[in-house]
């Protein structure tokens, strides 16, 4: 029992002893690895320093970031809606512009009685719309399509044309033959105002004439006295002479038809007065054409044809030419109506509405 008992004694030191080394091996393996746990926990706290720093750098830095993007997009907003309020302002100027030309063409339209003013506002406003190319103005230049359309379909009066045609005629009054007066046959021949028949009835007079004085004097034969010489030349002297006289004669009398026997009561002092009552109607018409009042501009044009056909001779080609210039006033001098840019206005008031 006592061996028994030793031997387990020893057994029992020697486990005792080996537990023991154990335990401080595992000791020494316990310090060792607290230790590389102290390491590593410092080190961990160190790299968690160094990731919260990083972390709040990170922070401030995505804070001005979102600080600078939200500032961007502002700049980026304001940049649109200026430039929206810009392309408005542009569209806004435009009608105005078209707007206030298509105005003030109307109205001198309406004050000169031509159309011309508002055709040429109505065309420009049409090729800048087209330049500018604006969807939101589409309907404004279609509107003015149409406009530009129906103003050149309606007929227009030019008054400045037919004034400047009335005042042609007023100053070829007092070169107008009349009637009553007759004109020399030279001075006939001398201007370009008579008709071709008148200039060949005046010119064969003298021609005739002098032709069979030429060809008698071409036909006589030369005297053989010694005088011959000078009675030859005194012969065509007296011949000369002669056919000269006869020609005067013959324009002392000159046979004029007259259809209109009034034109005959007219005495020859009398034609300053006739031609000045001429031009008074003249001018009166004109007045009346300036003023837009056409029916007595027509009234007065009448009388001056009347008088024109009645008292002056027709036979001249000036004469043809004024009556048919004032025939031309006749024609034209009448009331238009022009029509008005209606469709335009009312586009730009609903484009400028924002309709």
């Amino acid at each position: 029992m006592a061996v028994l008992l030793t031997a387990l004694a020893a057994g029992a030191l020697a486990l005792a002893y080996s537990a023991q080394q154990r335990v401080k091996v595992l000791e020494a393996e316990l310090v060792r690895r607290q230790q590389d746990t102290t390491l590593a926990a410092g080190e961990a706290r160190a790299l968690a320093r160094q990731a919260e720093t990083a972390s709040r750098e990170v922070a401030a830095k995505m804070a001005l970031l979102e600080a600078r993007v939200a500032e961007t997009a502002m700049h980026r907003s304001q940049f649109e809606d200026l430039l929206q309020s810009m392309a408005r302002s542009r569209d806004e100027n435009v009608l105005a512009d078209v707007e206030a030309a298509v105005r003030v063409a109307q109205q001198q339209s309406a004050i000169t009685g031509s159309a011309e003013p508002l055709l040429l506002v109505l065309r420009q406003a049409e090729e800048r719309l087209a330049r500018y190319a604006q969807p939101r103005l589409e309907r404004v230049r279609r509107a003015i399509a149409q406009d530009l359309e129906r103003t050149r379909a309606a007929g227009s009066t030019d008054l400045s044309v037919l004034a400047s045609r009335l005042d042609d005629v007023m100053r070829q009054i007092d070169e107008l033959p009349l009637l009553v007066v007759p004109q020399h046959p030279a001075a006939r021949r001398s201007t370009a105002s008579v008709s071709p028949a008148a200039e060949a009835g005046t010119g064969a007079a003298p021609a005739a004439a002098s032709a069979p004085a030429a060809a008698k004097a071409a036909s006589t034969p030369a005297p053989a006295e010694p005088g011959g010489e000078l009675i030859g030349s005194l012969r065509q002297a007296w011949q000369r002479l002669t056919a000269q006289a006869w020609n005067e004669t013959r324009a002392l009398l000159r046979v004029t038809r007259i259809d209109d026997p009034q034109a005959m009561f007219i005495a020859p002092e009398q034609a300053y007065f006739l031609r000045e009552n001429v031009k008074l109607r003249l001018l009166n018409a004109r007045l009346a054409l300036l003023s837009r009042q056409f029916d007595v501009a027509q009234s007065d044009l009448r009388a001056s044809q009347a008088a024109l056909e009645r008292y002056f001779d027709r036979s001249v080609r000036r004469t043809t030419v004024a009556m048919e210039a004032l025939r031309q006033v006749i024609v034209q001098a009448r009331t238009v109506t022009l029509p008005r840019p209606d469709a335009t206005l009312a586009a730009i008031a609903a484009a400028s509405a924002g309709r």
